[in-house]
């Protein structure tokens, strides 16, 4: 790798860096003031998470607190890669640094300006990073160009080379000439020119303020991760998210539509029920009756009551596995991860069961149409 005097210069690695600084921000932009309000008063309280994750707060404080952790533990691991890398050994096994921050919790004084003023300077050097990103591949554009049309002069005819060919090249050449030395300027001003020594310094400075912070914004909560007797009841850790959201999307699709439904589709979303659901299915269709005096809509209006809380999570699950988490994209809580499974199985079996009262009487309905216009 190249370096200076100074340290381990960043050059190819900026562009990991500056992703690794987006996670960063992330987590310090979940810990800002607005959004912890915006968590307890809006997230925290919302149906869908009060009914499938947890009525009790002190748990789903403890909950985020711990979300916030492990994107904390992602963050730092990272910074602990970049360290090694350092020529200077001050910043080498920095996670044994990190594991004693786990026993602060008074942050140094200033330590929240300083950080936030870090961060903001960090991701100025981001953004430029992010145009030198762009930049490159128009300069690799550029050179093909340029490439293609010496190759093309070489087969022009001598008075296409003197009136139109040699012209071209000269504009691609002076247009390559001018993104090269754009490029060359980008890289001065972004993280490229940089040294891992003077990020990675200011990287830990961030981590020792976020510790704190989600300490302050959540609480500690006796510290400590959620025991594995308590993730294994929820559908994240059992792997069972995606699964469950794409059925409960399945059954919205279904109750969405007007008139029959076909039966292909009925079929597939029963083979795709979860086991415990399928099994307990049966009994539940014998032993429930449905009000005689139910309409089609009136059903529709039942079960969308509970879908109306249900799909946003659902569709955030797909969503988050999809494109990830981060800024602009919904928080771990507001989806399906941390769902109880005995909860979300109870909603989704009561959704089937009012699924087979609306298609029985849509049937009939339609039978009865067809028999009075024969």
């Amino acid at each position: 790798m190249a370096g200076t005097t100074k340290g381990t210069q960043i050059s190819i690695l900026a562009f990991e860096v500056a992703n690794t600084i987006l996670k960063g921000a992330s987590v310090m932009q979940s810990l800002s003031e607005d959004s912890v309000t915006y968590f307890k008063q809006v997230v925290l309280p919302s149906e869908g998470v009060q009914n499938l994750i947890s009525s009790d707060m002190g748990e789903l404080m403890r909950i985020v607190a711990n979300d916030r952790r492990e994107e904390l533990k992602v963050f730092s691991q990272e910074i602990v890669r970049f360290g090694n890398r350092c020529k200077n050994p001050q910043w080498h096994n920095l996670d044994r640094y990190f594991v004693k921050l786990e026993s602060e919790s008074v942050p140094q004084k200033q330590l929240k300006e300083t950080a936030t003023m870090e961060m903001q300077k960090l991701m100025a050097l981001v953004q430029r990073t992010t145009d030198l990103y762009h930049e490159l591949h128009a300069l690799d554009r550029f050179e093909q160009d340029y490439r293609c049309q010496l190759k093309g002069s070489g087969s022009s005819n001598k008075i296409e080379k003197d009136s139109f060919a040699g012209d071209n090249i000269q504009v691609v050449k002076l247009e390559l000439k001018t993104q090269r030395s754009y490029v060359k300027n980008l890289k001065k001003r972004s993280l490229w020119s940089k040294t891992l020594e003077q990020v990675v310094e200011k990287l830990v400075d961030i981590v020792q303020y976020l510790h704190v912070e989600i300490n302050v914004s959540y609480g500690t909560y006796d510290g400590g991760e959620l025991s594995s007797a308590v993730n294994c009841q929820r559908l994240g850790p059992a792997g069972l998210a995606l699964h469950y959201a794409n059925t409960i999307i399945q059954i919205y699709g279904i109750v969405s539509r007007s008139g029959y439904v076909p039966a292909n589709s009925r079929d597939a979303l029963y083979q795709g029920l979860p086991p415990r659901v399928r099994l307990a299915l049966p009994n539940k269709l014998r032993t429930s009756s449905m009000p005689r005096e139910l309409t089609i809509d009136q059903i529709r209006v039942m079960m969308e009551r509970t879908l109306k809380w249900l799909v946003p999570m659902a569709i955030n699950t797909t969503w988050t596995e999809r494109v990830g988490r981060g800024p602009g994209r919904p928080d771990v809580i507001e989806t399906l991860y941390h769902a109880d499974k005995a909860r979300t199985e109870a909603y989704i079996l009561e959704l089937v069961v009012w699924l087979h009262h609306l298609v029985s009487l849509s049937n009939r309905t339609a039978n009865v149409k067809k028999a009075q216009s024969m």
